[in-house]
């Protein structure tokens, strides 16, 4: 089954890159052409490169070799309030200490009544908020107020670096309901889709609790503590495969907020997702952006799978080639890299810098990339690849889209980074595509 780069959010096909190296763009990777060593960590975009390439959304089975990205950190059962925003970082400072930060972050975050807001203001990208401890079954939940109005949606997935993906999205041009999804490996298949109707009928005006009990042979959409879908492992068993295509690798829990209705998707894209967005509307001129609430988020860390080969505690690892549950091992290998040139392959490179976290001294070429946007994937309208047994794939990460900085910040957050980094710049990523695009930072 061919696979390409992971991303089933919105058909964002405006790819500017711009890199501080005219003559430099990073390979394309796939399953059919793996980077090469000098770059070998596949990113959630899909293209090869270093530093937080290998960090979240790392594809290891795309990357140089299974080693190339760095280890996941482990599950940690926790409750998330929001007083403050110290246990976050932002996602071109990060570099694999779960210990330090919780969350990596993208776009405009902010706090309001012991709340967190992912805020979209006029004509951007949105927000993206993605834990950095990876859960492999397990409770997620979180209390969310979605955004409203046409073409905006809210988020909340887990999403393995392999495209295993479970979703929660609210699509704002409907208050009445949410739409569940799941993914296997991102293979797209438009039967996993469902919605469910949510009491009261406002998603945006009222608070509601949503969870995803996920287990090695179950998997359960809860709201407000009831059960309102359910996937049985049993169920996705598929014969020409000879394997269960459920998800079963190790997942990130990301909230986002995102433009669907964006003017230059996919038709079908903005279609799905109610109409274009309204840049005039209330929200914007009340509050000056779109928003999602987000209140005390949950998780609940179940024990790996019986027969799991564990020898640690640290981190989460691919030992083979299958990406499956079977391929991962828990294990006491490190999750940090020394610099944004640093690989799994050598975890350590740029250790001795001077330069910080966002740079490094060894002149080696490195590129940082955003987190990714959390969505289905399943937006009609993008356009997909086949793969070699005849399955529907994503160009791009399930549940993802591109989640950079504005050009226009004031705050000093797109400064250029040291010379001796690579930052990919890009405006809006296509998800579903049957290109590879690459984007952001």
């Amino acid at each position: 089954m061919l696979r390409l780069t992971p991303a089933l959010v919105v058909a964002y096909l405006a790819a500017n890159i711009v890199a501080q190296d005219d003559d430099f763009t990073p390979p394309n990777c796939s399953l059919d052409e793996l980077c090469p060593e000098e770059y070998p960590c596949c990113s959630v975009y899909g293209q090869c490169g270093t530093g937080a390439y290998c960090l979240g959304g790392c594809d290891p089975l795309m990357s140089h070799s299974l080693d190339s990205c760095a280890p996941m950190p482990v599950c940690q059962s926790k409750t998330y309030t929001w007083e403050n925003l110290d246990n976050a970082a932002k996602n071109n400072e990060y570099l694999g200490n779960a210990s330090e930060a919780d969350w990596v972050y993208s776009g405009y975050p902010e706090l309001e009544d012991g709340n967190l807001l992912l805020t979209m203001p006029k004509n951007s990208v949105g927000s993206l908020f993605g834990n950095n401890h990876y859960v492999w079954y397990g409770k997620i939940g979180a209390h969310v107020k979605s955004s409203r109005g046409a073409g905006v949606v809210t988020a909340f997935i887990l999403l393995s670096d392999t495209k295993d993906e479970i979703d929660y999205e609210w699509v704002g041009a409907d208050l009445t309901q949410v739409e569940t999804n799941w993914y296997f490996q991102g293979v797209l298949n438009y039967d996993n889709g469902d919605s469910s109707k949510v009491d009261s009928g406002n998603t945006f005006e009222d608070w509601h609790h949503y969870e995803i009990d996920w287990s090695p042979d179950a998997l359960n959409w809860l709201i407000d503590g009831d059960i309102v879908r359910t996937l049985t492992k049993n169920s996705t068993w598929n014969e020409t495969g000879n394997r269960y295509e459920y998800p079963q690798t190790p997942s990130r829990m990301q909230m986002s907020l995102w433009p669907a209705g964006q003017a230059s998707n996919a038709e079908g894209t903005i279609e799905w997702a109610g109409g274009e967005i309204d840049w005039d509307s209330e929200d914007i001129q009340d509050k000056g952006y779109y928003y999602a609430s987000f209140g005390e988020v949950t998780v609940e860390c179940y024990d790996p799978p019986s027969g799991t080969n564990i020898i640690g505690d640290v981190s989460y690892d691919f030992k083979d080639d299958a990406g499956l549950e079977s391929s991962v091992e828990v294990t006491d290998n490190e999750t940090v890299l020394a610099s944004l040139g640093a690989t799994g392959l050598d975890m350590d490179l740029g250790s001795n810098s001077t330069s910080g976290s966002s740079g490094n001294s060894t002149g080696v070429t490195n590129a940082t990339v955003p987190v990714n946007q959390g969505g289905t994937g399943n937006e009609p309208g993008s356009s997909t690849g086949t793969g070699t047994s005849g399955e529907t794939t994503s160009t791009n990460a399930p549940g993802t889209f591109n989640q950079g900085t504005d050009d226009d910040s004031s705050d000093g957050e797109n400064a250029a980074l040291s010379q001796n980094e690579r930052v990919l710049k890009g405006s809006f990523f296509a998800v579903l595509v049957a290109v590879v695009v690459l984007i952001t930072m």
